[in-house]
C-alpha cells in the first residue's frame, strides 16, 4: 500500500475560522428553526455551533430570554464579575475582552477553604465554591456562568436569593453538560429567570459544555464592539 503525504488544504488560522464561519452561515439556511432568532441571536448560534458542529443540537435546545444579550452586555460593560463553575472556562475566555471591559473572573472550585467549606456542608465544590464567590461579591454586576457542574446553578440561584442580591444586577449563563442533575438544574435555572426577570442563556437538556459557555460569552463581547447590534453573519 501507498501512503502520500498531504498539507492541510487551508493552513492559515484566520482563513480556517472565515471560512468555518461561510460554512456555517450557508447551512444554517436549510434550517427553518434558524428563522426564528434575531441577528443578536444568531450571533451567539453561530459561535455555538462553530465550537461544537452541532447544528440540531443548539437550535433544538438554545433558549434566550427576551433582550437576554443586551442586558448581558450592559453587565459587562458595568465591570461585571464573571463566576464560573469551573477553570476551563476562566482559562478559556479572551483576556483581551477581560481587560477591556474590566471583567474579572472568579473560581474558587481549587480553593483551599472550598474544599473545607464542601466537606463540612456535604455539597460539591461546585456548590461551596458559588456559595463563597457570591457571598464576596454581592454587592457588584455579577455574570454566573456554569459550563460543568449543575449543582452551580441550585447553589447559586439559593445564595443569590437567601443574601438578597440586587437581580437587576444579575445574569445566568446555564451550559452544564451531563445525566445527574442537569436537566432539572436547567429547568430550575430558567423558572428562576423567569420568575425574578433575571437574563438568561440556557442550553436545555443534557446538551451542553464549558466550551459553549465561552464561545457564548465571547459572541456577546463581539456584539458590544457592532454598535447597531446586528450580526456579521447574516448581514441584516
Amino acid at each position: 500500500m501507498t501512503f502520500v503525504q498531504e498539507e492541510p488544504p487551508v493552513n492559515i488560522g484566520a482563513d480556517i475560522s472565515l471560512k468555518s464561519f461561510e460554512i456555517i452561515a450557508n447551512e444554517l439556511q436549510e434550517y427553518e428553526k434558524a428563522k426564528e432568532f434575531d441577528a443578536q441571536q444568531l450571533e451567539v448560534i453561530h459561535r455555538l455551533i462553530h465550537t461544537t458542529s452541532c447544528f440540531d443540537e443548539v437550535l433544538e435546545n438554545v433558549f434566550f430570554s427576551d433582550n437576554a444579550i443586551t442586558r448581558i452586555q450592559n453587565l459587562l460593560l458595568n465591570k461585571a464579575k464573571i463566576i464560573v463553575d469551573v477553570n476551563m472556562i476562566k482559562v478559556g475566555l479572551s483576556q483581551f475582552y477581560l481587560n477591556k471591559y474590566d471583567n474579572e473572573v472568579i473560581c474558587y472550585v481549587n480553593e483551599p477553604f472550598t474544599y473545607e467549606l464542601a466537606e463540612k456542608n456535604r455539597t460539591t465544590r461546585s456548590y461551596a465554591a458559588v456559595v463563597e464567590a457570591i457571598k464576596r461579591h454581592k454587592d457588584q454586576p455579577l455574570i454566573l456562568a456554569c459550563g460543568n457542574a449543575p449543582t452551580f446553578i441550585y447553589a447559586a440561584i439559593n445564595t443569590l436569593i437567601e443574601q438578597k442580591v440586587d437581580l437587576s444586577q444579575v445574569a445566568l449563563l446555564l451550559f452544564p453538560v451531563g445525566f445527574v442533575n442537569v436537566v432539572e438544574s436547567k429547568e430550575y435555572g430558567k423558572r428562576f429567570c423567569e420568575a425574578f426577570d433575571v437574563p438568561t442563556i440556557i442550553m436545555q437538556g443534557r446538551f451542553g459544555s464549558s466550551t459553549m459557555t465561552v464561545a457564548t460569552l465571547h459572541a456577546v463581547y463581539k456584539l458590544i464592539e457592532n454598535f447597531d447590534g446586528t450580526s456579521k453573519y447574516n448581514g441584516k
